[in-house]
């Protein structure tokens, strides 16, 4: 049998038989047999799966190119696995002709869409050119034409399965007339025609825009965020983190990182299902390096989150600084404003940002779903002068941190009033939610060196926050805002709480901490419009 580039390809196979031989492997084999089942029972036979990146859609395309293609004589990779209990398993193992395109892949020194499309037809076309040597094929002829040809003489039906369908629109050589010819391309390929076992195509950006111009509206596709059928197989869920957690403490030396380090960095994801997920690709780079750290990647110190944000900053700084502050914001999704070239309204701009990862959606709101990409946001707001009070304020913090461990309240108030001189309405103090905002922003950089927590609401007027030192000899603080009271009712209400009690451990145990534990009250007289601050050793 031969193997090609583009059919029965080995590279599939190899790629998902390597990530199944890993430590940290997570079978999800059981997506092949819902595939089967929708097929043969409903008739369906065009799938698109759209998600961020990271996500494992490239896994499973391997994973479902290995399963059906005839590439491989070993059958025990999928023995052992989930989908060897499906009542398929034997009928559909390694029964059929799949090509497989990555559409990701350039030829070399691509600098056009007609070189880049060639590369493909002409591949499959000399595949099955090599393969079908009983049915008379031209590689000059559209690829269509040669796969009805083998269809029409040998009955073959064929899978494909495609990967990273929109990686071209990405590329500065594509023009707007380019993408409409490789959506015409793509539906010739595969729009009613007779030799389609099924095509499994995988992606970021959504189809639904494009499926309006009638190219590729067969696809039924699945997101993240508005679709629950195949949700549990893209990303890791609390289980399967479990599982990989337990294979990490059996099989590492001086383990360093902690079940909850993985949640509170890696998680947080939501899925129209009600699922949370955690960023596969994370969780796997951070068990295996024994470290947590951020593995998002881009090409500057802020320009992923930037780039969404740059044409209207002003409508969405607010939004940003309580997006920082852990507060959700309400958005009408709109998943095809991810395909724009110019992103220009708030509900534009942060659906965008759902799409490709950057923020996650629930019942109507968006937010930073963990550490890992709240990092992202801490440093766009103390890196962008553009975000103007935002920055000014971000880069204050460093300030505010040593006035604080100082006892510096005089220049604690004079950043607070720096805040309430700009017009934005956070500083309004309207609500705990603005409150809020403003402390994570005049506190940015204190991140750094504390794990920052907000403690559940207790009444209008006040927000606390502790400030858990990452340094066990480093003074631990506890933070109270109050509206229209003094800044010591706002020391005694610390007090009364008792949440110095959390740094000392419990009675007989040694303290968490050795630093001092200094309680911060802060008031606001909404009259004058003054701050007071008091700072005691608790």
């Amino acid at each position: 049998m031969n193997m090609g580039m583009f059919l029965n390809s080995a590279a599939p196979y190899q790629g998902y038989k390597e990530i199944a031989g890993t430590r940290f492997f997570v079978d999800k084999s059981s997506l092949i047999a819902e595939i089967i089942s929708d097929v043969k029972m409903d008739g369906q036979k065009y799938f698109c799966i759209t998600r961020p990146r990271r996500f494992g859609k490239s896994v499973m395309a391997n994973m479902i190119g290995a399963f059906f293609g005839r590439i491989a004589e070993e059958r025990e990779l999928f023995d052992n696995l989930e989908i060897a209990g499906s009542d398929y398993y034997r009928e559909y193992l390694h029964g059929y002709d799949v090509i497989y395109i990555d559409f990701s892949r350039l030829p070399r020194d691509c600098s056009c869409y007609n070189s880049y499309i060639s590369r493909i037809q002409n591949g499959i076309n000399q595949d099955l050119i090599d393969t079908y040597t009983e049915v008379k094929l031209n590689i000059d002829r559209a690829v269509w034409d040669n796969l009805q040809a083998v269809f029409e003489q040998c009955g073959t039906k064929f899978i494909f399965v495609m990967d990273e369908w929109d990686a071209i629109f990405h590329k500065d050589f594509i023009s707007e007339n380019d993408k409409k010819n490789f959506l015409e391309f793509m539906r010739d390929l595969l729009k009613g025609q007779a030799y389609v076992e099924f095509a499994y195509m995988t992606g970021v950006l959504p189809v639904a825009k494009y499926s309006s111009g009638s190219e590729i509206n067969m696809f039924r596709e699945y997101d993240m965020a508005t679709k629950e059928k195949f949700s549990e197989y893209f990303g890791f869920l609390d289980s399967e983190v479990d599982h990989l957690f337990a294979v990490y403490q059996q099989t590492t030396r001086n383990i360093k990182i902690t079940r909850d380090d993985l949640r509170k960095w890696y998680d947080g994801y939501h899925t129209a299902s009600g699922s949370r997920l955690y960023n596969p690709r994370s969780v796997v780079c951070s068990l295996a390096d024994n470290q947590i750290s951020n593995y998002r990647t881009s090409s500057g110190p802020y320009d992923e989150i930037f780039y969404y944000i740059r044409n209207n900053i002003e409508d969405v700084r607010d939004d940003l600084a309580m997006m920082v502050a852990g507060e959700r914001i309400r958005i009408k999704l709109q998943g095809y404003a991810a395909t724009s070239t110019e992103l220009n309204t708030k509900n534009q701009i942060f659906s965008a940002m759902v799409v490709y990862g950057l923020l996650t959606y629930e019942d109507g709101k968006v937010f930073i779903p963990n550490k890992e990409l709240m990092d992202k946001f801490e440093e766009l707001l103390l890196s962008n002068e553009s975000l103007g009070y935002i920055y000014n304020l971000a880069k204050e913090s460093e300030r505010m941190l040593r006035a604080t461990l100082a006892g510096d309240t005089k220049t604690i108030a004079e950043i607070l009033k720096l805040a309430h001189d700009t017009e934005s309405p956070i500083f309004s103090y309207n609500s705990e939610i603005e409150l809020s905002a403003v402390v994570n922003l005049v506190y940015l950089a204190a991140r750094d060196k504390y794990r920052v927590e907000r403690e559940d609401k207790a009444g209008e007027g006040y927000v606390d926050f502790i400030f858990y030192p990452e340094r066990k000899g480093a003074d631990a603080l506890i933070l109270e805002l109050k509206v229209d009271s003094t800044p010591s009712d706002a020391i005694e209400q610390i007090r009364k709480k008792n949440y110095a009690q959390r740094f000392r451990g419990k009675m007989g145990e040694k303290p968490k901490y050795t630093g001092r534990i200094l309680g911060v009250g802060i008031g606001y007289n909404r009259k004058t419009k003054e701050h007071s601050c008091k700072i005691e050793a608790l």
